[in-house]
C-alpha cells in the first residue's frame, strides 16, 4: 500500500476497473459508478471518498481485498466487479444502517459498521471478560471537542510551538524546502527512496520511486492528485475532492508552520492525555470544508507529536494520523525527520536523510502528476 494521506484500495461492493474505461484516467469531479461497474449503492460520490469508503469496511471488519472478493481478483482488476454472498450481505448492511440512522437518529451518522463490528468479521455479542478486566485503552485523540475548562488558550500553545521550531522570524523566513530519504510502506518488504518538494506558499510533491513505477501526491495550492502504477492501482491517477483534499492542503502548510494560526477556524483547546509516555495537549480546529483536525503536542518540548484528521464518508469517518519525531534543526528552524502516516487500511513511515531550505524548485514538480500508460 502506497498511497499517502489517502486511503488506499480495499474493495468490498463489487466494483471494478469499468471495461469501457480502459486506457482512461478519471478526473476531478468524476463519481464512483463513471469509473467502477457494478456500484450499486455507494452512487453519487467522487472516487477518492469512494475508495475511502472502503478503507472503513476493511478496517471495521478486519478483512483485506480479497477476503471479500473471488479468489481470482488477487491479480485481475476485473474480478472485483464478479458478485458473491459477501457483497451481497454488505449492501444489505449497509442500506439497514443506513434505516436505522434515520429513524432513530434523525439522520446522525451514529450508528455504522464500526459500532458492532469493532474489527471483526462477525459482530461479538457477549461481552469479554479479558477487555472487562485489561488496562484501559490508550488515549486517541480524534474526536470532536469544544474548549475544556482551565485549559489555555488556541494561540497560547501554537505561540509555544513556534517558538519551539525556532521562532516566527525564522520560520517566516523559509520558503522551500527539498528532502530526500527513505519510505517504507506496511507491507514492504525494503525501502523506496524518496523525494519531498515543498514551498511556503502551501505547494507539496511527494514522489516514491517503487520497483514498479513512481508513486506520486502532489498538491498545487489548489488541487491535488495521486498518481500510482497501474500494476499497483486500478485508478492511475486520483483526484483528491472535498475534505480529504482540506487534509492535503493541511499537511502541506504544516511544513511551513508561520501562518498555522490561518491555516484552520474555530481553535478549541481539550484536556491534557498521554501518548506513548508523553504528555500532551491537544489543538482541534476545523477546515474550510468542515472537516476536523486535532494537534497534539508535546507539554515539555511544544513540538507537534501527532495530527489527526478525519472526513465524512456515506459510511463513516475516515481516519488519518501523522506521528512526528526525530526533529532536527535546519537553519535555525526545527524539522521532523520522521513521521508515520496511519490510515484505515495502510500505514507508510517517512525517513529523511537530507533538507535543503530555501532553494529553487521548478513549478512542473507541483503540476498534475503525468501518468505512464
Amino acid at each position: 500500500m502506497r498511497t499517502f494521506g489517502v486511503a488506499t484500495i480495499v474493495w468490498l461492493l463489487g466494483t471494478a476497473w469499468a471495461a469501457g474505461q480502459a486506457g482512461q484516467k478519471p478526473q476531478s469531479g468524476m463519481l464512483a459508478e463513471d469509473v467502477f461497474t457494478n456500484v450499486q449503492v455507494l452512487k453519487g460520490i467522487p472516487v477518492d471518498q469512494f475508495m475511502g469508503t472502503m478503507g472503513f469496511f476493511s478496517a471495521s471488519l478486519g478483512m483485506n481485498c480479497t477476503d471479500c472478493h473471488v479468489d481470482e481478483s488477487g491479480g485481475n482488476w476485473a474480478k472485483y466487479a464478479d458478485d458473491n454472498a459477501l457483497k451481497r450481505t454488505a449492501r444489505r448492511m449497509m442500506l439497514m444502517v443506513s434505516t436505522i440512522n434515520k429513524t432513530s437518529f434523525g439522520g446522525r451518522q451514529v450508528v455504522t459498521c464500526n459500532t458492532c463490528h469493532r474489527g471483526t468479521r462477525r459482530p461479538n455479542v457477549m461481552p469479554s471478560l479479558a477487555l472487562l478486566y485489561s488496562a484501559p485503552p490508550p488515549d486517541e485523540p480524534g474526536d470532536p471537542f469544544e474548549q475544556a475548562p482551565g485549559q489555555p488558550t488556541a494561540d497560547q500553545v501554537l505561540d509555544k510551538y513556534l517558538n519551539a521550531l525556532g521562532g516566527a522570524q525564522r520560520l517566516a523566513a523559509l520558503s522551500s524546502v527539498a528532502a530526500t530519504g527513505k519510505y517504507q510502506g506496511f507491507d514492504d518488504a525494503d525501502k523506496s527512496d524518496v523525494e519531498i518538494f515543498a514551498r511556503s506558499s502551501g505547494q507539496r510533491s511527494t514522489i516514491i520511486h517503487t520497483l514498479t513505477g513512481d508513486s506520486t501526491t502532489t498538491y498545487d495550492g489548489r488541487a491535488g492528485w495521486i498518481a500510482a502504477p497501474d500494476t499497483e492501482k486500478p485508478v492511475s491517477l486520483l483526484a483528491i475532492t472535498g475534505q480529504d483534499l482540506d487534509g492535503v492542503k493541511l499537511e502541506a502548510e504544516l511544513f511551513f508552520p508561520a501562518r498555522i494560526k490561518q491555516a484552520l477556524g474555530k481553535w478549541r483547546v481539550g484536556a491534557r492525555m498521554i501518548i506513548g509516555d508523553r504528555e500532551v495537549q491537544p489543538v482541534q480546529g476545523t477546515t474550510a470544508g468542515g472537516a476536523t483536525a486535532t494537534l497534539c503536542f508535546d507539554v515539555e518540548s511544544g513540538l507537534l507529536v501527532r495530527l489527526v484528521r478525519f472526513s465524512e464518508s456515506p459510511v463513516g469517518r475516515l481516519v488519518s494520523q501523522i506521528d512526528y519525531a526525530d526533529y532536527r534543526d535546519v537553519s535555525g528552524v526545527k524539522m521532523p525527520f520522521r513521521w508515520t502516516v496511519s490510515w484505515l487500511d495502510g500505514r507508510s513511515t517517512f525517513e529523511l536523510s537530507g533538507v535543503q531550505p530555501n532553494v529553487p524548485i521548478d513549478a512542473a514538480k507541483f503540476a498534475r502528476p503525468a501518468v505512464r500508460r
